[in-house]
């Protein structure tokens, strides 16, 4: 039931994050940063692909990602279109692992010591979620106050 529940929250908010792109009206205003807005929204997405390749798609589903976390906050002018074919993939590597995923795998401990104290995958997962949300968050702030 939440392995259902989890995949349609990331699945709800990573499509959310490419309506933001599309919303932009200026594609080079996805990657400006202004005063106390350090991150550009281009590299907030960069991120999150990054994020959810990683927990999910290489320690639970074994993909094989390769992360490069300083790259997600120091590329720009990736263009529109390759920002949302990122998105695109991330959304199929989550729903697949999560489908291959059972509710007895939720109880395991995470394989990553990501945090000081151990956790469930359960937890880790419901944490990552709320992580999507927060960002998401950042980007719809971003575009309302920088894309003029």
């Amino acid at each position: 039931m939440l392995i259902e529940t989890l995949s349609k929250l990331f699945n709800r908010d990573l499509n959310a994050i490419i309506a933001e792109i599309n919303a932009y009206t200026n594609e080079s205003n996805l990657w400006k940063v202004e005063g106390d807005v350090k991150n550009s929204a281009g590299n907030l997405c960069l991120h999150l692909v990054g994020n959810l390749n990683t927990f999910i798609g290489d320690s639970l589903g074994n993909s094989g990602y390769i992360r490069q976390r300083e790259l997600e906050f120091s590329l720009k002018d990736i263009p529109k279109t390759e920002l949302i074919k990122q998105i695109q993939d991330t959304i199929l590597v989550v729903k697949h692992t999560l489908k291959n995923l059972t509710e007895a795998d939720l109880q395991k401990e995470y394989r990553r010591r990501v945090f000081e104290d151990t956790m469930t995958t359960e937890y880790f997962l419901v944490h990552l979620t709320m992580h999507l949300s927060y960002h998401l968050g950042q980007i719809n702030y971003h575009r309302r106050l920088l894309d003029q």
